[in-house]
């Protein structure tokens, strides 16, 4: 991974079928959610999971990957970096949010793999069409 200064890694489960989109360049875009699980013990001494969600988007080749592969459950292993965005609401506030900009995948999915982990990742080039998605 080139920078070094904002990067991500995940394990963890689709927690939905991911959805797609071709941008007017032609150039495929998949989105998904990634449920991550730590775990404590709490008081009496029982073990507690806790879950995260983080949203994904990936771009080009990953995304046509992801097409082909992924399904809700699918276990993956991501590397990427943060990305917050913002925009105005229909009452005109203004939100942001955080996303996790895929730049290398491993599919965990034995079944989906036919025993091979899954492994791909593309250069992340920023343009100003990804940006305003």
């Amino acid at each position: 991974m080139g920078n070094i200064r904002n990067q991500v890694r995940l394990i963890g489960n689709l927690g939905r079928d991911p959805e797609f989109r071709e941008i007017s360049s032609g150039r495929k875009m998949a989105r998904f959610s990634l449920a991550t699980n730590d775990y404590y013990y709490g008081d009496q001494g029982e073990k507690i999971a806790e879950t995260q969600w983080h949203q994904l988007v990936a771009w080009g080749k990953l995304a046509e990957i992801s097409e082909r592969l992924l399904h809700k459950g699918s276990e993956l292993v991501v590397d990427g970096k943060l990305n917050t965005r913002s925009y105005t609401d229909k009452e005109g506030n203004r939100r942001s949010y955080t996303e996790v900009v895929v730049l290398e995948m491993a599919l965990m999915d034995r079944k989906a793999t036919g025993g091979e982990v899954q492994r791909d990742s593309e250069e992340f080039e920023e343009s100003e069409e990804q940006a305003t998605l």
